[in-house]
C-alpha cells in the first residue's frame, strides 16, 4: 500500500470515528457501530478463544479461564464485554500480569472489561468465574429435567447474553475460532458449539474445536446425562435418555433436509449437524448454534408435524451462520432469509401444499405484530435502531415474516431460477462474514435488481413501518377447506371429528385462529368435548386453544390444564400469549399465581419477559 493510500486510510477513520452518524470502518466498508458492546475492533480484535472451564454443579458456576489470541493495531488496550462476573486476574501473552479495569455497569450491555496491554501484546487471558445474575445460564436441578435424576446446564447467548458467561467482544460483527476443554461431574456429559463427543468418558472432561470463525452468540455449552443416536452420516441427535428414541423418529427427515438444502444453496460447510433436545425451559424453538441445534422438546409431537423448526435453524447454517448480520438493528438479515430458506426446504420435501399453509400461518402472525406495534411503529421496518434497548426487543415477527415476504417479493419479480442464482451468490460471496442492510442493499440492486431491469421500493420494505401493498398474500386450498368446517359449525351443522381426523397440525391453528373472537361457554365446551383440545399432545395447539380460552372466559373449565402447560413448558413464544390474555381479561391475579409457580424454572431471557408483562417485583 502506498504512503498516500494509507494516510487516506487515516482520514477516513478519523472522520468515521467523529462521525456524528456514528459511524465506523468494519474491514473496507463503513458501517453502523454496534452500540450493543464496548469493544473496538479497530484497535484491538480477538481472533482465536481458548477456553478452560470447570462447571460446579453445587455452586451453580462455571469457573476458568478464557485466553485470546487478539488482533493488535498498536493499541495500548484491548476491550472486551463482560456482565455479572466475577473477573479474579488478568495476564498478557505468557501469564505476564496486567493492569485492567471493570467499568461502570450498564443494565443492558453490562461493563466494558479493558486491559492494558502494548502493541507488542499478542494473547490475553483472563481468569474469572460466573454469578447466580449470569443471565445466559440456567442451572436446572434434576426434577426439571426428563429423567428427574441428575441436574442439568445450558446457555443461550443470543443476543448479547455470551457476555455474562464469557468476557467477550460480543458482537456478531466479531468472529473468532475456538477451543475449549470443559470438566463436568463424570455422569453428565458437555457438548459445545463445536466439534462433539458421542459418548460419556471416565474422567468428565471433555475437549471441543470450532475451527470455522463464528460471532461469540453461537458459542454454546450443555450439560447433562445424554445419549446420541445418529440419523443419518452427517445427522444426529442428542437428548436425556427418556427422550431419545422420540427425538430420532421425530427428526427422521434431518438428513433429507441436510441434503435438500445443499441442492438449493450450496455446501454445508460445518462438517455435521446435530441437534440436541433440551428441557422445557428453553425459552426458544430452537437455537441455530452451528453443528448443534438446541431445540424445544415441544416439537416432539409424534406425528413430525412441528420439524419445520428444524429445517429453520438448519437453513441458518447458512443464513445467519454463515453469513450474519452487522448488528442487532440488521437481524432480518439472519431471520428473512432463514425463514424463506426454510420454506424453500419444506416445499422440497412435503410439497407446495404445504408450505402455503405454513406461509399463511406466517402471514397471519406477521399481521398480529403489526396490530399489536401499530402499522406507524418504527419496529416495523426490517432495518431498525435499538440503540440503547435490548436487542432482543427486535426479535419480533417482522424480522422472520416481513423479511421473507419482501425475499418473496423478489423472487416473484425475477423469477425463482434467477433468484436462486442470486443466493448462491451471495452465499459464497458473504461466507464467513458479516453484512449490515446498507451493504446489502447495494449488494441487491448491482447483482440483483440491475442484472434483471427490475424496478423495487426496496425503502418502503427495508425503511418504513408497515407492509407494503406489493406483499404477497399466499392462498391454500386446504384452509379453504377449513374455513368450511367453521361456516358449517356456525350454522349450527353437527360437528363430525371424523372429518377432521387427516387435519394436520396446520390446519388446526388456521381453525383456532378463525373461530370468532366472541364464543360462548357452551360453544367452547362442545369444541374441547368433540375434538379434546385441552388435552392435546400438540403443544402449537395447545398454546392456541388455551389463549382462545382466556380470552373467552372459558379458562376456569380448563385452568388445570393451562396450569400445567404453563408451568412445564418455557418456550417465550407460548408463554407471553398466554399470560398477555390473561392480563388482557381481568385475570392478572391468576397470571401472577401461576407464574409465581413457574418463573424458577423459566430461563432469564422469558424471565425479563414475563417479568415486565405482569409487572412483577422479585426482590434480591
Amino acid at each position: 500500500m502506498s504512503r498516500s493510500c494509507c494516510f487516506l486510510l487515516s482520514l477516513l477513520v478519523i472522520f468515521s470515528c467523529q462521525n456524528e452518524s456514528n459511524k465506523t470502518m468494519n474491514e473496507a466498508n463503513l458501517v453502523p457501530v454496534d452500540t450493543h458492546s464496548y469493544a473496538k475492533p479497530l484497535e484491538a480484535k480477538v481472533k482465536h478463544m481458548s477456553l478452560n472451564l470447570e462447571a460446579d454443579f453445587d455452586q451453580k458456576i462455571l469457573k476458568g479461564k478464557v485466553s485470546y489470541d487478539i488482533e493488535n493495531n498498536n493499541a495500548d488496550q484491548i476491550i472486551l464485554d463482560a456482565k455479572d462476573l466475577v473477573i479474579e486476574r488478568v495476564s498478557i501473552d505468557d501469564d505476564q500480569p496486567t493492569t485492567y479495569k471493570v467499568g461502570k455497569s450498564d443494565i443492558i450491555k453490562g461493563q466494558a472489561l479493558s486491559i492494558d496491554i502494548n502493541p507488542k501484546v499478542k494473547k490475553v487471558n483472563i481468569h474469572y468465574l460466573t454469578t447466580a445474575a449470569s443471565q445466559a445460564l440456567l442451572w436446572l436441578d434434576p426434577i426439571q429435567t426428563a429423567g428427574k435424576i441428575h441436574p442439568f446446564l445450558f446457555t443461550q447467548g443470543q443476543a448479547i447474553l455470551t457476555r455474562t458467561w464469557i468476557p467477550s467482544q460480543d458482537s456478531p460483527g466479531i468472529r473468532i475460532t475456538y477451543d475449549a476443554t470443559i470438566k463436568v461431574p463424570k455422569d453428565l456429559l458437555a457438548l459445545m458449539s463445536a466439534s462433539n463427543p458421542t459418548k460419556k468418558n471416565v474422567e468428565g472432561i471433555y475437549h471441543f474445536e470450532m475451527k470455522q470463525a463464528i460471532p461469540p452468540y453461537l458459542i454454546a455449552l450443555s450439560v447433562g446425562d445424554l445419549e446420541f443416536d445418529a440419523i443419518g452420516e452427517k445427522t444426529g441427535v442428542y437428548a436425556e435418555p427418556a427422550l431419545l428414541q422420540r427425538a430420532v423418529y421425530e427428526f427422521g427427515d434431518m438428513e433429507k433436509m441436510l441434503n435438500t438444502a445443499e441442492e438449493l444453496y450450496g455446501p454445508y460447510l460445518w462438517d455435521r449437524y446435530d441437534v440436541i433436545v433440551l428441557p422445557p425451559s428453553f425459552p426458544f424453538g430452537g437455537m441455530e448454534n452451528p453443528r448443534l441445534t438446541f431445540a424445544t422438546p415441544t416439537i416432539l409431537a409424534g406425528d413430525r408435524s412441528l420439524t419445520s423448526l428444524i429445517a429453520h435453524e438448519l437453513a441458518h447454517s447458512w443464513s445467519g451462520n454463515l453469513v450474519t448480520n452487522g448488528t442487532w438493528n440488521d437481524f432480518w438479515l439472519n431471520e428473512g432469509f432463514t425463514v424463506y430458506f426454510e420454506r424453500r426446504i419444506m416445499e422440497a420435501i412435503y410439497g407446495e401444499d404445504y408450505v402455503k399453509m405454513l406461509t399463511m400461518l406466517g402471514y397471519q402472525d406477521l399481521k398480529g405484530t403489526i396490530e399489536d406495534l401499530g402499522k406507524d411503529n418504527p419496529d416495523t421496518k426490517l432495518e431498525l435502531d435499538l440503540e440503547g434497548r435490548d436487542p432482543d426487543d427486535g426479535m419480533t415477527d417482522i424480522a422472520y415474516e416481513k423479511g421473507a415476504h419482501f425475499l418473496m417479493m423478489l423472487e416473484e419479480k425475477v423469477g425463482r431460477e434467477n433468484f436462486d442464482l442470486f443466493l448462491n451468490q451471495y452465499f459464497n460471496e458473504y461466507k464467513f462474514k458479516t453484512i449490515h442492510t446498507a451493504a446489502f442493499e447495494v449488494y441487491l440492486k448491482e447483482n440483483l435488481l440491475d442484472k434483471y431491469n427490475v424496478e423495487v421500493d426496496i425503502d418502503e420494505w427495508i425503511h418504513q413501518p408497515g407492509l407494503p401493498d406489493n406483499c404477497q398474500i399466499t392462498k391454500s386450498e386446504k384452509f379453504e377447506l377449513v374455513d368450511q368446517q367453521i361456516k358449517n359449525m356456525l350454522a349450527d351443522s353437527p360437528i363430525n371429528a371424523s372429518t377432521t381426523s387427516e387435519w394436520s397440525t396446520h390446519e388446526w391453528l388456521h381453525f383456532i385462529r378463525h373461530l370468532p373472537n366472541e364464543l360462548t361457554i357452551e360453544q367452547m365446551q362442545k369444541l374441547d368435548n368433540t375434538f379434546g383440545l385441552s388435552n392435546s399432545g400438540n403443544s402449537e395447539i395447545l398454546a392456541a386453544w388455551f389463549q382462545l380460552s382466556i380470552e373467552n372466559g372459558y379458562y376456569k373449565n380448563n385452568l388445570d390444564q393451562i396450569e400445567k402447560f404453563l408451568t412445564s413448558v418455557g418456550r417465550r413464544k407460548f408463554l407471553t400469549p398466554l399470560y398477555k390474555a390473561f392480563k388482557e381479561n381481568d385475570a392478572l391475579d391468576t397470571a401472577r399465581n401461576i407464574y409465581k409457580k413457574a418463573r424458577d424454572s423459566y430461563h432469564s431471557v422469558a424471565v425479563d419477559t414475563i417479568d415486565e408483562l405482569l409487572d412483577v417485583k422479585i426482590k434480591g
